[in-house]
Parts: C-alpha cells; sequence; structure tokens
C-alpha cells in the first residue's frame, strides 16, 4: 500500500500535557512519527492542496487561530506551549476572545493539546497527506495511507483536543464529497471514541461514522461516544457506536468488528476512510484494550474483505517501540486480502 507524509508533520513537539491531575512528557511525541516512517519507509511526499479543503470542514475563525496562538502566546509574555485554563461552559454569556487565554479555552476541549511553535505546520501538513492519498484512491488505486501526525479525529468543527487540531478523516471525507464521492463511510478503530469526526458528520447521513472504542463511561473523551448516540436529522441510524470494557482482547473486539463492517456493507458506500488507531495495543501506556500484533494482521484482512477503496488515515497509538511494526501487520493484513503487493 502506498503511504504519503509530510516532513512538517515532525515539527509539532510540545513539552508536556496535563494528565489525571498532574504533568507528564507530552505522548504524543515526534518520535512517534519517526517510528512510522522506519518500520514503513519514507514513503511518498504529500502535495499541497491548500486551505480550501480544510475550511470546508473546519470553522475559519478556528484554523486562524491554529494559524496564530503560539505566536499570540509569546506576544503576551509567555514562554513555552500555548495551552488553556478556562473554559467556557455552554449556554453562558457571549464570549469575549482579546486575551489568548479566552481564545485557547473557547477552542479546545481539554488541557492535554497544547500548541508549540511547529503545531500548526505539522496539522497542515497532515491534513496534506490525507488528501495526497485521497487523490491516489480517486485516482485509482484500491487504498492508500496518510500517515498524519498529529492525529484528527478529536477535533471538531472549531475545537481542538485529544492531541488533535485538525480532523484529518472528515477533511478527506468532505474533499471526497466535493469530487462527486457521495456515500462514505468513515470506520473508526482507535482505542478512544473519534468525537469530532461523529459531531461533524452527525447529521450527514451521506456519510456513515462506526467507532469501536473504550468505553466512555470509564475513558476519555466521556462525553461523546456511548451507543444510543445514533445520528440527528437526515443522519439519524448513520453514527453507530461500539463502546467495549476496558481489557477487551481480540476475542471480545472481533465481533463488534464484524457489527460494524455489516454496518458499513448496509451503508453502501463509494469510499472507506479508516480512521487506525493502534492504541488498542496491550502495551499502550495509556489504553487498556488487550490487542496483540497478529490481531492487527487479521483486523486489516477482515476490513479489506469489504472490497471498497479504502483510504486509511493514522490517528492514535502510543507505544513508540511497537508503533511501526503494529502498523506494518495491519497493512500487510490489509494488502494481503485485497491483493495490493506490499
Amino acid at each position: 500500500m502506498r503511504h504519503f507524509s509530510d516532513p512538517g508533520q515532525a515539527r509539532h513537539a510540545p513539552q508536556r500535557e496535563l494528565h489525571n491531575g498532574g504533568w507528564m512528557d507530552f505522548a504524543e511525541s515526534p518520535a512517534r512519527f519517526a517510528a512510522l516512517l522506519d518500520a514503513l519507509g519514507p514513503g511518498e511526499p504529500a502535495r499541497d492542496f491548500g486551505i480550501e479543503p480544510i475550511l470546508a470542514v473546519h470553522d475559519p475563525a478556528y484554523a486562524a487561530f491554529l494559524r496564530e496562538a503560539h505566536d499570540l502566546w509569546l506576544a503576551a509574555g509567555r514562554e513555552g506551549d500555548a495551552m488553556g485554563y478556562v473554559f467556557p461552559v455552554v449556554a453562558r454569556r457571549a464570549l469575549a476572545l482579546d486575551r489568548i487565554d479566552a481564545k485557547i479555552g473557547a477552542f479546545s476541549m481539554d488541557a492535554s493539546t497544547p500548541i508549540a511553535a511547529g503545531t500548526w505546520a505539522a496539522a497542515y501538513g497532515g491534513a496534506q497527506s490525507a488528501l495526497t492519498a485521497l487523490d491516489a484512491v480517486l485516482g485509482g488505486d484500491n487504498a492508500a495511507l496518510a500517515l498524519c501526525r498529529p492525529p484528527g479525529h478529536h477535533c471538531g468543527a472549531d475545537y481542538m483536543g485529544g492531541y488533535c487540531y485538525l480532523n484529518n478523516a472528515a477533511i478527506a471525507a468532505r474533499a471526497a464529497q466535493a469530487r462527486g464521492v457521495r456515500r462514505i463511510a468513515i470506520l473508526d478503530v482507535d482505542y478512544h471514541h473519534g468525537n469530532g469526526t461523529q459531531d461533524i458528520f452527525y447529521d450527514d447521513g451521506e456519510v456513515l461514522f462506526a467507532s469501536i472504542h473504550a468505553d466512555p463511561k470509564t475513558d476519555f473523551p466521556f462525553y461523546w461516544g456511548h451507543a444510543d448516540e445514533r445520528g440527528s436529522g437526515q443522519g439519524e441510524g448513520a453514527t453507530l457506536n461500539l463502546p467495549l470494557p476496558q481489557g477487551t482482547d481480540w476475542s471480545g473486539y472481533a465481533p463488534a468488528l464484524d457489527t460494524a463492517l455489516d454496518a458499513v456493507r448496509a451503508h453502501g458506500p463509494d469510499l472507506l476512510i479508516v480512521s487506525y488507531g493502534a492504541d488498542t495495543f496491550a502495551e499502550d501506556p495509556i489504553s487498556h484494550f488487550k490487542l496483540k500484533r497478529e490481531d492487527y494482521a487479521t483486523m486489516g484482512g477482515m476490513i479489506a474483505t469489504l472490497d471498497l477503496p479504502a483510504l486509511v488515515v493514522m490517528e492514535g497509538g502510543y507505544a513508540v517501540d511497537a508503533l511501526g511494526a503494529n502498523v506494518a501487520a495491519f497493512l500487510e493484513g490489509f494488502d494481503s486480502q485485497s491483493g495490493i503487493r506490499p
């Protein structure tokens, strides 16, 4: 499977994050990107499709904030990474966004998504990687991989969170729709629920969002991803959440994947987008499923049986030493079933 990336994705390098009440080293480090390139090879460079596909998903004010936030942080006399500490409560008064602190809070869902000097360049490069891989698929490849970093599925149209700044899967889906591909399925197999992707397509009946993830009763992002969230309006029934308990291994995961694949088939899409996260791995430091490397090969093969043009977009996975091999196993399983030559 061909894969695409942008060197700017390595520039996003925050120092720390707030996690479970204390400071820790930023888990979504540039080492993740390096591990993927080491395992898969340099691949092909992303092309620049410009800002318009991003603005088809993200609010212009939010995109402008991402571009300027770190500069505004430094201009306010701060040092290091920009991070919010005050967050507006829904249905309170209109927001006053004169200070950078207010801007960050207004455009954030958590305090674990800092903005560093290279954050915009990395997020922009990740989006272009997804668009380039999409172009390969729409041009005739039966599958392509976008090595997106930072990930994207937690950020919505106007908020960042969960290490995510631009929603790469959503940007690719809207770009595909703009090119005439109307019915799309997004299958999210990251450990955490893709709340941002769900939000963006919640009332869009042409885009199925199916997610297998840790139960939000116990895991981030907590406020999204419950089984009774099914979409609204024209999107009623086009959201499928399959939450699983901590400790789930392949014997518990496989039936959920079968259910998700059946939903994809029933939707009848012309394009499949896979939000692939390797943080379901048993040794992931911030997650609690028990999948093994060989399970990823099986997962990839099962998804390939859909026999759909497929864009695979990289999401999470924080066991850095194992990340490259786990992604390679998924791709090998997919390629062996779909007939793609490695």
